[in-house]
Order: C-alpha cells, then sequence, then structure tokens
C-alpha cells in the first residue's frame, strides 16, 4: 500500500508565489510516476503536472512555464513550485502516484485572490 501526505496549500495574492508537497510512505519504492491534478468548483480535474522517476517532467498547458515540480527519490517526495499565480489557479489540488495501481491524497486548497 502507498500512502500520501500533502502539504502546503492556502491563500495568496495574484503573482505570489506557493509550494505544495506530497510524500509517499508504505510501498514506496514501487512508484513510478507522481504528479498534481487539480480541481476548481464545478470543472474536471486536470493535469497540473507529473514527473517519472527518471525526472521526466511533463506540464498541463496553463501552467507551463510558471510552475516546476521536482522530486526526491530519496525522500519518496515531490515538490509543485508555484509562481505567477493567477486567480484562475484557484482549486484543490490533488498529489497522485501511480504504482501499478494509482493513489490520490486527500486533496489541498489552493486560493489566489486579485
Amino acid at each position: 500500500q502507498v500512502q500520501l501526505a500533502e502539504s502546503g496549500g492556502g491563500l495568496v495574492q495574484a503573482g505570489g508565489s506557493l509550494n505544495l508537497s506530497c510524500a509517499a510512505s508504505g510501498s514506496a519504492y514501487s512508484i513510478t510516476t507522481m504528479g498534481w491534478y487539480r480541481q476548481a468548483p464545478a470543472k474536471r480535474r486536470e493535469l497540473v503536472a507529473t514527473i517519472t522517476n527518471v525526472g521526466r517532467t511533463n506540464y498541463g498547458d496553463s501552467v507551463n512555464g510558471r510552475f516546476i515540480i521536482s522530486r526526491d527519490n530519496g525522500k519518496n517526495t515531490i515538490v509543485l513550485h508555484m509562481l505567477i499565480l493567477k486567480p484562475e489557479d484557484t482549486a484543490v489540488y490533488y498529489c497522485f502516484a501511480a504504482f501499478g495501481g494509482g493513489r490520490w491524497g486527500q486533496g489541498t486548497q489552493v486560493t489566489v485572490s486579485s
């Protein structure tokens, strides 16, 4: 079993920055890809960023160039560095880990005020 613990999030003004962290535990050795998705009210969950265990990254179009994802395989942790935040980035952000199956975190709220 894999467990995910998210931290970070909160309220920030437009143009500001925020970091989200996600730490995996349990059978974390089996994880290949980790990443973040987000879901705003009345919208579908969408890709934010993913990173593989060899460091290959993929970003959603709306955050590409503003967000950076990093990974520490030794600590089984990923960090999402969110820069130049916009009100439309407001959403619940979910950590995800793929390991044959998949596991979602419980989500953390990010609110960007204008």
